[in-house]
């Protein structure tokens, strides 16, 4: 059964994460992704860490023939990504114009940390500085620490290559309506801020406007909160309705009748998280786990990457692995058309050969000359080279 993107061609120009993590969720929905990066070092090993699916080129985009092999992979492409801060393409002549003038039909992905206008556009940043641009870091944090910044997930992938990907999905469907493509500007700043429209329109409505670390869904309640067990693991507790919170007092060996009218008042949380953190401290994570599992209290294990795929739930939906193969399987689920994860990742140039002969109609003498004048490089061609 074909894949949803099984007819979708992507010219990937190599990058830090944010794009890498855009073209392996095209990949693993069935997109044909073809990585463009820099001639091979030592060993022809990627920093790519998501490049599974995908297919390696090496070409000197610092030489002009090699622009040329680069215009002849975007002619052919419906969707070109590109990582690099805003002027760079322009640099190389592979401006918008110029890319749309190669193949008017391209949709050219461009994944920035500030957005390609704007004062702060070609500043140099990270995850941190997006979010923390974006307003997006201000409410992450516990009650009089510093802001907190959740690893690199909100700025790098969701608000980065995710929201990217939503985005060229969005452009290749209104290409069936007009056969025109179109330029994305995909900014992380953008991203975070529009992920954290619920936290705006909640502030501007007087429901989250306390201080970082005293509401409701930021540690400031003891009903959503993170716990310390017996064995110095963790539990998570989420139980915000009312039936849940009865659930959790329940579970807990607390009193239903003398705490569940006082859920809501502020005055009461801090006593009553201390509270629970002595009960959950009397027993361990596996303990309290087998107390809550099964019920409405919105209470489960705090589990690292190795537990969770070891745990019942993951493996009742995608089955038995061992953490070393393991790789967090595509999402969402389609019924009919589901993504899949491919195996390894390939190396850089391995395969140069099959896709300059393939795509770029080269044959094996072209290529070996351009080998020679350091164009392209090669190495040992990856899982399968065929294209």
């Amino acid at each position: 059964m074909a894949s949803p993107l099984s007819n979708v061609n992507v010219v990937e120009f190599a990058g830090l994460a944010p794009v890498p993590f855009a073209g392996m969720v095209l990949a693993d929905f069935g997109a044909s992704v073809v990585r463009i990066d820099r001639l091979p070092g030592h060993g022809g090993i990627s920093a790519d860490v998501m490049g599974r699916g995908k297919k390696s080129v090496s070409i000197n985009l610092r030489s002009k023939k090699g622009i040329e092999l680069a215009k002849k992979l975007i002619a052919k492409a419906d969707v070109v990504l590109d990582p690099f801060r805003p002027g760079v393409m322009e640099s190389l002549g592979l401006s918008p114009d110029v890319i749309q003038g190669i193949n008017p039909r391209c949709i050219f992905a461009r994944l920035t940390g500030f957005g390609q206008t704007g004062e702060l556009s070609r500043m140099a940043g990270h995850d941190i500085n997006y979010i923390a641009v974006s307003g997006a870091l201000s409410p992450l944090g516990r009650s009089g620490e510093n802001p907190m910044a959740p690893a690199n997930i909100l700025g790098d992938f969701a608000g980065g290559g995710m929201l990217c990907v939503m985005g060229i999905l969005m452009a290749l469907l209104e290409r069936n309506k007009s056969g025109k493509g179109q330029v994305i500007d995909s900014a992380m700043v953008d991203g975070a801020a529009y992920l954290s429209t619920f936290l705006v329109k909640m502030n501007q409505g007087g429901m989250w406007n306390n201080p970082r670390g005293t509401n409701m869904l930021d540690t400031g309640a003891h009903f959503y909160e993170t716990y310390r067990t017996k064995d110095g693991r963790f539990m998570a507790v989420g139980a915000i309705e009312p039936q849940f919170y009865k659930a959790l007092l329940k579970g807990l060996g607390l009193p239903v009748e003398k705490y569940a009218n006082e859920q809501l008042d502020m005055e009461s949380w801090e006593p009553m998280k201390r509270k629970f953190a002595e009960i959950f401290a009397t027993k361990t994570r596996d303990e309290w786990s087998s107390i809550f599992t099964g019920t409405d209290a919105c209470v489960t294990p705090v589990l690292e990457w190795d537990e969770a795929m070891k745990s019942k739930h993951y493996q009742d939906r995608w089955g038995v692995a061992t953490y070393e193969q393991w790789t967090p399987p595509p999402a969402p689920i389609l019924s009919r058309t589901p993504g899949k994860a491919a195996v390894g990742d390939p190396k850089i140039g391995g395969d140069t050969r099959a896709i300059l002969e393939g795509m770029c109609g080269l044959d094996a003498n072209a290529v070996d000359e351009l080998v020679r004048q350091g164009v392209v490089g090669e190495s040992v061609p990856s899982r399968d080279s065929k294209l």
